[in-house]
């Protein structure tokens, strides 16, 4: 494993949804098929459903920065959801823990 500041770093391949890729709460995406289900279901009132990602592998690594032979997620990648979503890198890098006392 390669640490980043003390964190697993995180390559373009690390889109796994459940395991890398966290649900988001509530999808309102019509082009989910729970969404649309809920939705019928509801006489067309869009009805969210809850979120499980189907994501693809993230785009824009960086190009000079490998791990394990595989570009790094950076700042500016971009990692797509099937059913419209886009996930982006806010906090690159990892925060220090705060013991609390």
């Amino acid at each position: 494993m390669v640490l980043a500041g003390g964190a697993p770093a995180a390559t373009i391949m690390d889109f796994a949804p459940m395991s890398s890729v966290s649900p988001f709460g509530m999808c309102r995406s019509p082009a989910n098929p729970a969404v649309a289900a809920a939705t019928a279901a509801a006489m067309g009132t869009l009805t969210p459903a809850a979120c499980i990602p189907v994501t693809t592998p993230w785009q824009q690594g960086a190009p000079t920065v490998l791990v394990n032979g595989i570009p790094a997620a950076s700042s500016n990648s971009r990692c797509m959801c099937a059913y419209g979503g886009q996930i982006t890198v806010t906090m690159p890098g990892s925060a220090p823990l705060v013991e609390l006392p």
